[in-house]
């Protein structure tokens, strides 16, 4: 899904493009879903943009705005699959054109297109929001274009680690991470803590910070936080400058391996012999190289480690501050995130462990099937107890019921035998009478 640097990718086409141009057109049919989740309207997305001149473009994170030169705004989160275009130009990457059918390619709106913008420029500037699975957002903030990251969304979530260096500090990734007890990996793709990290770059973060995506973060020692914050500010800025175009990522980063989960014939190998595996952690697969992130401390419960290649077993609810169960002890996990981040919810297992679940505005929902071992232990052991008087007995109870049953009827039955016998012989004149006193 679109992250940091794919958001950053846009912004750069965006004020290229569109920044400085009034917009002369604007088309935006009505979409319960992409605006009306987020309480806006097609109407009001023309009304917003229809003659309005475009001032600035920006983004916090995963998210991203357009700035008129009058309010409302326009302020956007992609979800998994939208993105924007802009008629002859290729805005996206080199993979995306590859998988395009021929008849798409000089397409014009792209298909799924939820709001297009036509400026009033000589030639005109034409740009589409789409997203095929509607799991993108687009809203209308009514304040002024300065304030647009004082107000909802982007006010309840946390620094961009490239736009807000002077906030994004080692300190202030100290205080947060001191101020948690989660798993490190869910601490990143928390968006209320640090906007813009999603799951490959939370995954590269720890690889070169050589953490391990279990470790309760609350732990750290100062020098695994300042390597933290390095490997955070280096990934990010890195990744943002080459405007995530992969092609141009370093060699050694872990990216350039990852996607060999379940595929045959995979490496499953750092080129430098380290193997690679899977788990899951805060609801998100994780990828990392075992012999190189060592468990340096107490980690979560709740992760399950896959091999290369195998199938993985997640889920994803959600729910804001819940409570992981390990024993009788609750571990709380705020990892929401503001209107559309990644919120964690454990649930229970009766081995004592947890699974972390993890859902995203952007992500669809997986639900995880709940263990019921534990009630029908206790439903068994109400059930012999109760045996004697319950239809619902289990079979050893029955058994002993019906046996018990059957014995009683049994010795009724010959006490009614034995009279009979005895009636008939007297009738008979077998049996004599007791002579009169």
């Amino acid at each position: 899904m679109p992250e940091i640097a794919e958001v950053a990718r846009i912004v750069h086409f965006l004020r290229l493009h569109l920044v400085g141009k009034r917009i002369a057109k604007a088309s935006a049919p009505d979409d319960p879903i992409v605006f009306g989740k987020v309480g806006t309207t097609g109407p009001q997305i023309e009304s917003a943009a229809n003659g309005k001149k475009v001032v600035a473009a920006g983004s916090q994170g995963k998210y991203f705005w357009i700035a008129f030169d009058k309010p409302p705004h326009l302020v956007m989160h992609f979800g998994m699959t939208g993105w924007i275009h802009i008629k002859d130009e290729k805005t996206a990457y080199t993979n995306y054109y590859k998988k395009q059918k021929p008849e798409d390619e000089d397409l014009w709106p792209p298909r799924f297109w939820k709001f297009q913008l036509e400026t009033d420029s000589k030639p005109p500037v034409k740009v589409a929001f789409t997203d095929a699975r509607r799991l993108g957002r687009v809203r209308v903030v009514d304040c002024p274009g300065a304030e647009i990251r004082k107000h909802s969304p982007l006010v309840e979530n946390g620094p961009d680690p490239v736009v807000d260096v002077d906030i994004f500090t080692e300190d202030f990734l100290r205080r947060k991470v001191k101020s948690r007890k989660v798993p490190i990996k869910a601490l990143l793709l928390d968006q209320k803590a640090i906007s813009g990290i999603g799951n490959w770059v939370a995954d590269e973060v720890l690889f070169q910070a050589r953490l391990h995506p279990e470790l309760y973060c609350d732990q750290f020692s100062d020098g695994q936080i300042k390597k933290l914050y390095e490997s955070i500010r280096y990934v990010c800025q890195t990744a943002v400058d080459k405007l995530g175009d992969s092609d141009q990522f370093p060699k050694d980063w872990l990216f350039n391996h990852r996607w060999g989960k379940g595929k045959l014939n995979s490496a499953g190998t750092l080129p430098t012999g380290e193997k690679l595996a899977f788990l899951t952690v805060g609801g998100r697969t994780s990828c990392f190289a075992p012999a190189l992130q060592k468990k340096t401390g107490k980690v979560a419960g709740d992760a399950d480690v896959k091999a290369e290649g195998e199938e993985e077993e997640e889920g994803e609810d959600a729910a804001q501050k819940p409570a992981r169960k390990v024993g009788k002890k609750k571990i709380k996990a705020e990892d929401g995130e503001a209107d559309g981040a990644p919120t964690v919810k454990a649930k229970g297992r009766s081995n004592g462990r947890a699974k972390a679940t993890v859902k995203d505005e952007d992500d669809e929902e997986e639900k995880v099937k709940p263990d019921m071992s534990a009630k029908k232990t206790q439903k068994r052991k109400g059930d012999v107890l109760a045996a004697k008087d319950s239809d619902d007995a289990p079979p050893s109870a029955l058994k002993k019921q019906r046996r018990s049953s059957a014995t009683a009827q049994k010795s009724v039955t010959q006490q009614v035998e034995a009279q009979i016998e005895d009636s008939g012989r007297r009738r008979s004149g077998r049996v004599r009478s007791r002579p009169a006193n």
